[in-house]
């Protein structure tokens, strides 16, 4: 059992064989695994050869299901209480100090600047790499979320360290994680001075796509070439 630290961190790639230049590092939903983004990599490979892929369970077994793991806790939620930005902040807070120690650790490991690290998160692996992204020291390449919020937009622009570029990915028949989220946080983002991009999928659900998984793919290129 997990106990607020990274016990299970795997890789994939770099498809090219070398030593890796570029780093993916995925942050998986409420109670999923790391294992299940790395199921994108098949998809993305092939266009960053030279990216290692990495995918850690989140620190904490997830208190709905022990098969999974959660970034915080959504007990509350869970009981019904509102979606509010105080029940997540906290969480968010709290685990945020590992998360920056697991990224400085892997550009530590692999000799590799910031700007060479993109984040891509599903969910609440959305919300903790926007929340921890735009709050670092020095800027990673980017961040891509699937399906996820910005945590308590009200604070943005005061605790902001950093302006990646970022992508988010949404489908409109989403009943999870509301499609309304997408421009709420387009719009804080847009008024901090961030460079995003927002992509509708119709009729999708809590998921992603081929449209998401095409246009996540092109941000990555693109912002990892040092282009974005």
């Amino acid at each position: 059992m997990t106990d607020g630290r990274f016990t299970n961190i795997q890789m994939i790639g770099p498809k090219a064989g070398s030593e890796p230049t570029q780093v993916v590092l995925l942050l998986h939903g409420y109670g999923s695994n790391g294992a299940d983004l790395l199921g994108l990599v098949p998809y993305w490979a092939d266009a960053l050869p030279n990216a290692v892929f990495i995918g850690p369970d989140a620190p904490f077994v997830c208190e709905m299901s022990s098969m999974g793991y959660q970034w915080f806790s959504l007990r509350e939620v869970m009981a019904g209480a509102p979606l509010a930005d105080g029940l997540r902040r906290a969480g968010a807070d709290e685990v945020a100090p590992t998360l920056n120690a697991l990224i400085d650790d892997i550009l530590e490991r692999f000799s590799l600047p910031a700007h060479k690290l993109a984040l891509v998160g599903f969910s609440q692996g959305t919300m903790m790499a926007l929340h921890v992204a735009l709050r670092r020291a020095a800027p990673v390449a980017g961040v891509l979320g699937f399906s996820g919020l910005l945590m308590d937009p009200p604070s943005l622009q005061a605790e902001m360290t950093a302006k990646p570029p970022v992508l988010l990915v949404h489908g409109d028949a989403d009943t999870v994680v509301p499609y309304a989220s997408l421009a709420r946080a387009e719009t804080a983002l847009n008024a901090a001075g961030v460079a995003v991009e927002s992509l509708t999928c119709a009729h999708m659900g809590h998921s992603i796509d081929d449209a998401g998984l095409a246009a996540g793919q092109r941000f990555l290129q693109k912002c990892l070439s040092g282009e974005g």
